[in-house]
This record gives structure tokens, sequence and C-alpha cells, in this order.
């Protein structure tokens, strides 16, 4: 969901926000500004995202469960209340293990490959 902005602020009420698939096993949905953007996932326990990389960077929260990352062929844990940031162009893939998670993306510039 991407809007042109005004100079008021945009709400999104929780029924707007509305998962929708994304890789197998997770779910999302993205909010974007012109320069910002947020996306929110649910992750079952052993869904992946491949390796991959992308123009914007990526900073990632994980709400609940846990999130594995392989960078730069290191493996790398965040739980709860941690945080990965991720360069631009940076080739990484994410995956869940025996737990499902949570986590909330923020994105600069937005992907409008993740806007449905």
């Amino acid at each position: 969901m991407r809007r042109r902005l005004s100079p008021a602020a945009i709400h999104f009420p929780a029924n707007a926000l509305r998962l929708r698939p994304d890789v197998p096993g997770a779910t999302m949905w993205a909010v974007a500004l012109e320069r910002a953007m947020l996306t929110y996932y649910e992750i079952e326990s052993h869904a992946r995202f491949e390796t991959h990389r992308h123009e914007a960077e990526q900073i990632t929260l994980v709400l609940d469960g846990e999130l594995f990352f392989e960078v730069e062929g290191k493996k790398i844990r965040a739980g709860p209340g941690e945080v990965i940031a991720l360069p631009s162009n940076l080739p990484h893939a994410a995956w869940t293990e025996g737990r499902p998670a949570r986590a909330v993306d923020a994105w600069s510039p937005p992907r409008v490959d993740l806007l449905g």
C-alpha cells in the first residue's frame, strides 16, 4: 500500500493491513511512503527466504520467535527484541527453524516488489 503524501499524516487501521502470502510459509503486509517502507511478517517454522539481494537497505526487528540469517557465509540468530541491519545489495538468506517468528522490516528506498 503506497500513497502520495500530502502534508497530513496517514493512518492505516488494522483492517486495512491484511496479511498476504510472500514466500511459502510467510505472510506479510507493507506500507510505504516516498522514501521509507515498513513491512510486517508472520513466518511459520521451517520457512525460508532464499539468498537474495536488493537495492533497499533493510533493518529487521524480531518481535517473537527467532530468525536466522546467512550473511557472508556466517549464520546469525536474531531473537525477540534483536535487530539486524543489512546494507544495500548485500546477499543474504533468512529462515526460521523449529519456531515461528514475527518481525518488522524498515526499508529505504521502498521495495516496489513488496507492495501488493
